[in-house]
């Protein structure tokens, strides 16, 4: 009798957990969850309660667009070019040879009535032909505007009915943390979508681009995605991705995309100009240590020290008529804040020539406004003492030319026959293209990137038609 206690027990307690267990099964059945849904014995919750992006993404996907190019790539013998060595063997002149290639990327319609698509200058570099394929199966092919490699921006026009662009999101509502969504053509995959969030803002010293002011997201971006759209959950544009952090080769999270603001700016300049006339300022700065900071009386805001310190003003330039002074503190740039070099750097990415700008300082403990009129984009040469130590006795100047080669960099003028710079290979001509692995546009980002260097500076240069490295210390 006992035992058939103990039994009947036991087949109780079972009874009990199979109870409980059927429970949280038919609760796992009821409850949604994020991104899915499982259906138990034809049990299926209402689809209103299931979480999607769907119609967002068929508002935004049609202003994504695929972009294809086809350029053509002249390859020749170094051998062959050398003119002595083709007289020498009584070779005709001729020995080059002409190679078709082409490569894919994405942009974004930004203007439906206008036809105006905003990609990255690297997709359309030196291409002879732009297509750019729609979400609706039509081919188009488009113009080039203008670009900004400085940026990394093109503006493309198209002509065709019944387009749809996004809208501009207000970049200074955008936060670490928000949902974002990336729309591209990765691999040729035309209209695909990833998620994530906003993993950073303002990210800057990559050595990507001349300026830089990247959004950072973990949102899958692949090769492909260059020039599209990386829009928040409204579906509006919030950036248009332009790389990727690999050290793999792979996608490891940490894609980058250049904000609306600075895509809005460059945008209105290649619209109106047709290039983009950046103003010279004539300023240089560097941070604001703590010591700084302690002795000028500088608040700190949220735990980061506030501004700028004005190290040097050209003499002749904008920054000298606004009247700027060494020692000066700059706070903001038309009301944008500025907490260190790299903020000042990417405004003065979107100060063009002819601009008034809106300066607040603090000079002498006392907080004011200065007004500063851009009346040049343009710097007569500069000794590269000003910019380092180790390159005394060089003469630099702004390189901007449209042959192949290389566009842009900083010139090689004059150099002294027994500076250092001279005795370690740097020469009369060369155009500086990077230092420290840093792109390098012009004056103004080469010596924003020797301010955080010292003791030796390694130079990509190009000369006589060929690029090589350079060690100078």
């Amino acid at each position: 009798m006992k035992k058939r206690i103990i039994f009947l027990r036991s087949f109780d307690c079972c009874e009990r957990i199979k109870n409980v267990l059927v429970m949280i099964m038919a609760a796992m059945v009821l409850v949604p969850t994020f991104g899915s849904q499982t259906a138990y014995a034809g049990i299926k919750a209402p689809e209103s309660s299931l979480p999607s992006l769907a119609d967002m993404l068929e508002r935004a996907n049609p202003s994504v667009v695929n972009i294809a190019t086809r350029t053509t790539v002249v390859e020749q013998n170094r051998l062959l070019a050398d003119p002595f060595f083709r007289q020498f063997f009584d070779l005709p002149e001729s020995g080059r040879r002409y190679q078709r290639t082409q490569s894919a990327g994405s942009g974004v319609i930004v203007d439906s009535e206008k036809g105006l698509i905003v990609t990255n200058n690297h997709v359309i570099d030196r291409a002879d032909e732009i297509m750019v394929g729609l979400s609706d199966g039509r081919t188009l092919v488009a113009k080039l505007i203008g670009k900004d490699p400085q940026v990394d921006l093109a503006l493309l026009e198209v002509e065709a009915n019944e387009l749809q662009h996004l809208e501009f999101a207000e970049i200074s509502k955008v936060r670490v943390g928000d949902y974002v969504v990336a729309i591209g053509n990765p691999f040729g995959l035309s209209q695909t979508v990833t998620s994530g969030i906003v993993s950073a803002l303002g990210r800057s010293g990559l050595g990507i681009e001349g300026y830089e002011d990247f959004i950072q997201t973990d949102a899958p971006i692949n090769p492909g995605n260059s020039g599209g759209a990386l829009v928040d959950l409204s579906g509006r544009l919030i950036g248009i991705n332009t790389a990727i952090y690999a050290p793999s080769g792979g996608n490891v999270g940490i894609g980058f995309a250049i904000p609306t603001n600075m895509v809005e700016a460059i945008v209105d300049q290649l619209l109106s100009k047709g290039e983009v006339n950046r103003g010279y300022l004539g300023i240089v700065v560097q941070a604001v240590s703590a010591d700084l900071a302690k002795a000028f009386n500088i608040e700190s805001d949220q735990g980061l020290i506030r501004g700028v310190i004005v190290v040097d003003v050209e003499p002749g330039s904008s920054g000298e008529l606004a009247g700027f002074e060494p020692g000066d503190i700059i706070l903001s740039i038309n009301g944008k804040s500025i907490r260190r070099p790299a903020d000042f750097e990417s405004q003065t990415a979107i100060t063009f020539l002819g601009d008034n700008v809106t300066v607040e300082i603090i000079r002498q403990q006392t907080e004011k406004n200065l007004t500063l009129q851009v009346i040049s984009n343009t710097q007569e040469s500069v000794p590269g003492l000003k910019l380092s130590g180790v390159l005394r006795g060089v003469l630099l100047k702004n390189f901007d030319s449209d042959e192949d080669g290389v566009s842009e960099g900083v010139l090689i003028e004059g150099i002294e026959d027994d500076s250092t710079a001279a005795l370690q290979g740097l020469e009369k001509g060369d155009v500086i293209v990077a230092a420290n692995r840093r792109l390098i546009s012009d004056l103004a980002s080469l010596r924003s990137t020797l301010q955080s260097l010292s003791g030796q500076i390694l130079l990509r240069v190009y000369r006589n038609g060929r690029f090589g490295s350079l060690l100078i210390r």
